[in-house]
This record gives C-alpha cells, structure tokens and sequence, in this order.
C-alpha cells in the first residue's frame, strides 16, 4: 500500500489542474442553471475523454518520453500546431484560474479588494513554491490540497443535503439556443479539463520518474491517474449537487467579475445553508483554484520548454523559467487591461479547447497504438473501441456547436 501512496503524484497533480475552473465555476453553473438535467453531459464527457487523458500516463511510462516526444515523432508540423495552440490559450487560462483564485482571497481574507493586487501575490507565492521546491515539492503538496479540497467540498455537500426542503427531478436536458448550446461546449470543454492536459501528465510522468529511485510501470502510472481521474468525475457532479440544492431557481446570475463572482458563491452558499457553512466552502473553494494556479503556473512552462527545445533545439535559450516568467507577465497584463472582459475571454478559451479536444485526442490515438508505442503497452480492444467512439463524439459535438452558434 505504502509503495502504491509513493507513486501516487502526476494523478493527482492532473486533478489539481483539472478541478478549477471547470468544477468551481462551470459545474456550479450547471447545476444553478440546469439543475441536475446536464448530468448526462458530464458522465459522457468524462467516459469519452477518459481514454485520451490515461493516453498520456501510459506513454510516458511505456516509452520514458513525453507526449510531446511522440509528436515530434509523428512529424514537426504537428508539434508546432500544439505550440501554436498552447501560446494562443495559455495566457488567458492562466488569467482565468488566477482571477478567480485572487476574487476568493479577496473575500475570505479581506486586506484589499483589489484583485490584480492578489493575482499577483498568489502568482508570487506560486512562483516560490515552484522554485525553491520544484517538482518534488509540487507532487508532495498536492497531496494535502486535493485532500483538503476533498474533505471540504464533501462536508458542503452534505450540509446542502440535509438542509434543503426543496423537491428535485433528475429529468436531462438537451439545451436549445446559441446561449445554452455556447453554455454546453463551454461546460463541456473544460470538463474536467481541456485535453491538452494530457500532455501535462506525460511531463510529469517522467519528473516524477527523475524523482524516483524506480522506474513507474504502466500499470503504477494507470493507477494514479484513474485515483486523480475518479476524483475529479467525484467532485464534478458535488458541485452540479451544490449548485442545484443552493442555487436552482433562486433567479441568481453570476459575474463576470471575480471579487463578486466570489462573494456571490460564498454568500449564497451561506444564505442557504447557514452561517457555519461559510468556512467550508471558502476552504473548498480556494483550495480548488489555488491548486489549479498552482499546477497551471508550473505546467504550461514546463510544456513550452519541452516544445521549444524539440523545434528549435535551443533549450538554454527557452528555458522553464524564462517562460515562467513570460506566463506571468502576460496573464498580468490581460488582468490589468481585460479585467472587464474576463468573462468573454473565459469562454473563449472553455470554446476553443472543446473544438481543439479532436484534435488532440487523434494524436494521443494514434501514438499509442503506433510503432512508437511498444506493443505489450499498447491498449486492448475495449479501450480502441471506447477511444474511436470518444473522437466521433467529439467531432459531432463541435460540429453541432459550429451549424448552431
């Protein structure tokens, strides 16, 4: 069991990064909204994707590179459309994470209400983390904050549980209209991450091989990943579960603006179920978006460098920290003069990774049931199967998007 806990890491960092945004924001709204009637849109999401996501994991362990090793296999036109595609997005999602993380601290800690103000001291904090402690600490404290975030979000369910009076139906829900059909790809996008995030999993896969005295076998890296995969699909439908029992035909809409996007969840949550109940969802949700800043900060460096040195090999040059520094002062500039447009950049980037998701899902496909892959580590039948349908329904699922919007 203990040797089973060492290897527990890249999982749980992947649901670090996965529970944000996605689970806070667009899970609460589901709910809010829809009530219980998109459950149906998460289960499938999560079944549909799960395959690419584990896609990542697996390589790394079978092979020791990372994904984006393999798609530099695969020819270089395909790794410098992921970079194009990362530096496109990556800014505004790390913006998205850090405003919203900012407009908690702001209401659970008080001190100042300007959100720029904490975005950067929680972009500081993050950064300090990052470099004194580096993977190791990441992979070690990650372990506590999803603990934390798990523990905190299940007491507020329960509470909401008990408290509530209100009669519920379980009725799906197709939505109708370009707005709820925008709402549905956005919510469906980020559920329970963009599928770039694979690519995330497979760098740290081989960090935390670098951190281990033995190599992880596929089946370990399988392991963590579906205790980091289980646990977002958990907490996703607990948020649908709060949204609906404390915000389901309350006549509520939210801000775009972090520091009242804020206060309106925690004060709803408290007008709801009571005054007590105040600390476990502001636990709850500053944790969940203090691990996605977190996770997201170190990543999209660590991707980017990856990337840059197999195109341009030039890995002195376009170093992690060079691009940790660029992450950081481009999310500070679109927090400074797009602060009022966080909201329409927010589902731009939520659009953007659902129409990308085919894409990366026919790469992680092909790469793991290719030569690069050794055949031993290659998936079976169910999960082939499984995969070939999760890329039609992604596919019919943008298209409708697109004939609709």
């Amino acid at each position: 069991m203990r040797k089973a806990f060492s290897t527990i890491g890249p999982g749980l960092l992947f649901a670090g990064a996965a529970i944000g945004v996605s689970h806070l924001v667009q899970s609460t709204r589901a709910g809010a909204e829809f009530g219980f009637g998109l459950l149906w849109a998460l289960v499938l999401v999560h079944i549909f994707k799960y395959p690419f996501f584990q896609y990542g994991p697996r390589y790394a362990s079978a092979t020791g590179e990372t994904l984006l090793d393999g798609y530099r296999k695969l020819g270089k036109g395909v790794l410098i459309s992921y970079y194009i595609l990362n530096f496109a997005t990556m800014f505004t999602i790390q913006a998205a994470v850090t405003i919203v993380t900012a407009g908690l601290a702001s209401h659970l800690f008080g001190i100042t209400n300007d959100v720029v103000l904490w975005s950067g001291v929680i972009c500081a904090i993050s950064f300090a983390i990052l470099l004194f402690g580096k993977y190791k600490v990441l992979d070690n404290l990650m372990k506590y904050i999803v603990v934390i975030l798990t523990i905190s979000t299940l007491l507020t369910v329960l509470v909401a549980i008990f408290s509530t009076n209100k009669g519920f139906t379980f009725t799906q829900i197709l939505p109708s209209g370009t707005a709820e059909i925008t709402f549905l790809i956005a919510f469906l996008g980020w559920m329970p991450a963009p599928l770039d995030i694979s690519i995330w999993h497979s760098l740290w896969s081989v960090e935390k091989n670098k951190n281990t005295f033995e190599k992880i076998k596929p089946k370990q890296a399988i392991f963590d990943f579906n205790v980091g995969y289980i646990g977002t699909l958990f907490l996703s439908v607990c948020f649908v579960i709060l949204g609906t029992m404390v915000m389901f035909k309350t006549g509520q809409t939210f801000s775009s603006k972090g520091t009242v996007f804020a206060s309106q969840l925690i004060n709803l949550y408290t007008k709801n179920l009571g005054d007590f109940a105040h600390i476990f969802i502001g636990v709850a949700a500053f944790t969940t978006m203090f691990s996605t800043t977190l996770t997201t900060l170190d990543a999209s460096p660590r991707a980017m460098e990856k990337t840059s040195f197999l195109i341009f090999k030039r890995k002195a040059i376009l170093s992690y920290w060079l691009w940790l520094v660029i992450l950081a002062c481009g999310t500070f500039v679109i927090l400074k003069y797009f602060l009022s447009d966080m909201g329409f950049l927010i589902k731009i980037a939520t659009i953007l990774s659902f129409l990308t998701a085919p894409f990366y899902a026919i790469l992680n496909y092909i790469l793991i049931t290719g030569k690069h892959t050794p055949e031993k580590y290659r998936p079976g039948i169910g999960l082939k199967i499984l995969s070939i349908s999760g890329i039609v329904f992604l596919i019919l699922f943008s298209i409708w998007f697109l004939l609709n919007f």
